[in-house]
């Protein structure tokens, strides 16, 4: 490289970290917006598949596609040679890797990139014909047990729809429903075992819900115009999860991780969650006005959890997921939600 050259490539580098909420060296930081510390503070964790896939969506809700380019390369770098995306020692997840699917398809489409394009038809391959299901093709969560996640519902069925597959979306959709929705309490319950024909966790898990709400959003918004009738279906099911997760909204503006346990803590990713699905919902038209009201509550009492440094507190912490903390995934979806009301 030429010193000229050189030098337009560090300019343009430092430019780079400008916009990326990092300061060049000798320089003084500009103060950073609340999205960006959230930003800053999700890049620097350690990620696994799914979280991978839920921090490049929400870089792609942001619109920048320079940051989902990068985290659909090591996404692909990491796929493993049946297909899955992101896979970074985590050999029994089925569903967790689709979750990068759409981040590396629209990645492909921006650049033309044929590799890309390549990892994702891949990623598509193991869902359609080489993963686990049951017998009416309902994905399995894991590969090493017959079980039925309500995490799947945002991992997998989102990606299908649009990468062509929208029949099959609507089929993983169902499949889940069937099995863990209870229409009395209006709640997605945790976790079926298809081989036992019973729950393995029955309970109402907050986020568990969550996924639900913003995963049956992200597949309505995907079908094609003609599945007219398929998409009012899909807002029914949106409208009736949050309603029944509205229902055990604290006095603060949050739930419990165990949405009707009050002994279980104080959650906040819940709440973000929701008022992504609620935002989504108004500006397209299918929720009725009023709920943004109740999303603003949402919004005010999650964003009230943000610190200094830019993290959500409260969350389902990582790596366990069994305690209040901090988590990709609790930072990505302060992002979609920040996205989602903005439009």
């Amino acid at each position: 490289m030429s010193a000229s050259s050189r030098r337009v490539f560090l300019g343009g580098l430092a430019g780079g970290t400008v916009a990326a909420g990092l300061a060049p060296v000798g320089a003084e930081a500009a103060p950073l917006s609340l999205t960006d510390r959230v930003a800053r503070a999700m890049l620097s964790m350690q990620r696994a598949a799914w979280e991978q896939g839920v921090a490049a969506q929400a870089f792609l809700e942001r619109r920048d596609m320079d940051l989902v380019v990068l985290c659909a390369r090591e996404a692909a770098l990491r796929q493993s040679a049946d297909g899955r995306l992101a896979n970074f020692g985590e050999p029994d997840n089925v569903t967790d890797m689709a979750a990068n699917g759409e981040p590396v398809l629209r990645a492909a489409e921006h650049l033309g990139d044929p590799g890309l394009r390549a990892a994702s038809d891949r990623m598509l391959e193991y869902l359609l014909k080489r993963a686990p299901r049951c017998a009416d093709g309902t994905l399995h969560h894991v590969s090493n047990k017959p079980e039925l996640w309500i995490d799947s519902m945002y991992m997998a069925p989102p990606f299908l729809a649009v990468a062509g597959q929208p029949a099959e979306a609507l089929r993983q959709v169902e499949g889940l429903r069937l099995r863990l929705w209870d229409a009395k309490k209006r709640l997605f319950s945790h976790i079926w075992d298809e081989g036992r024909r019973q729950f393995v966790r029955r309970a109402f898990w907050g986020v568990g819900n969550g996924w639900a709400a913003a995963g049956m959003v992200r597949v309505r918004a995907a079908l094609p115009p003609a599945m007219g009738a398929e998409r009012e279906r899909l807002a029914g099911y949106v409208r009736e999860t949050i309603d029944g997760c509205l229902v055990h909204r604290r006095s603060d503006g949050l739930f419990h991780d165990v949405l009707d346990d009050p002994s279980t803590f104080v959650e906040t990713n819940l709440a973000q969650m929701l008022a992504y699905s609620i935002y989504r919902g108004t500006r397209e038209g299918w929720l009725a006005p009023w709920y943004r009201e109740a999303a603003e509550r949402l919004r005010a009492a999650a964003l009230a959890k943000v610190d200094g440094e830019g993290y959500v507190r409260g969350v389902c912490g990582s790596p366990t997921f069994d305690r209040p903390g901090t988590a990709t995934e609790g930072q990505a979806f302060c992002l979609l939600m920040e996205s989602a009301r903005a439009g």
